[in-house]
């Protein structure tokens, strides 16, 4: 004879607000997210924002294209609600009268050195895992399938923003991040959504910054 246990609804519930167990748009209002700022990117994005516990991948082909602008809003939004990001190894020193502009907080901006890309690749994981770090920023040269699932858990255990920022080539590979993002250079700055998890990725690009 066969005995079904009860479940209990709290248990369900639980599971279904999981960022990483998709029900279709019955569940947009239920994953936490942070408003990108940018009204056209969050009008198509699964869940109107970035998705907190979730690592964002952003692919460009120059240093310049526009791929720290695109996070800016967001970092600003959260450093004024006092959390911390954490920039692990930029590839240049962070200007920070230009930030400051930007509206963003820099006591709670966080800047971490790496000499190699191990070291840096560790240091945003445990960032990441901490609990403590609202979004983590880093600059992954060599990143293997096995360091993006790594940084992809850490950023599920922290519930923390995660973004990671690869040269364009990377988007021929595939990846473990939900999220994946090709900025393109021409008449101003324009970005394709590649991958989103919980939504099919839109066929058109869109305007981030116009030609002037």
């Amino acid at each position: 004879m066969s005995v079904l246990a009860a479940i209990p609804d709290s248990a369900i519930d639980a599971v279904l607000r999981d960022p990483r167990v998709w029900r279709g748009a019955a569940n947009e209002h239920e994953v936490a997210c942070v408003p990108s700022g940018h009204a056209a990117l969050d009008a198509i994005l699964p869940h109107r924002g970035w998705t907190q516990g979730a690592m964002t991948e952003i692919l460009f082909d120059a240093d310049g294209t526009g791929e720290l602008a695109l996070v800016l809003p967001a970092l600003a939004r959260l450093t004024g609600q006092k959390r911390h990001v954490v920039l692990v190894a930029p590839p240049y020193l962070p200007y920070a009268p230009a930030l400051f502009v930007s509206g963003i907080d820099l006591g709670y901006l966080h800047c971490v050195e790496a000499s190699a890309d191990a070291q840096a690749s560790w240091a945003a994981e445990q960032c990441l895992r901490s609990g403590v770090c609202a979004a983590v920023l880093c600059w992954p040269r060599q990143a293997t399938d096995r360091t993006l699932r790594r940084l992809q858990v850490a950023a599920e255990f922290g519930n923390a923003l995660g973004f990671a920022f690869r040269p364009a080539r990377a988007a021929a590979n595939p990846s473990p991040a939900p999220t994946r993002i090709r900025l393109q250079a021409g008449e101003g700055t324009h970005l394709r959504i590649l991958k989103c998890r919980g939504a099919n990725p839109p066929a058109r690009s869109i305007p981030l910054r116009q030609a002037g």
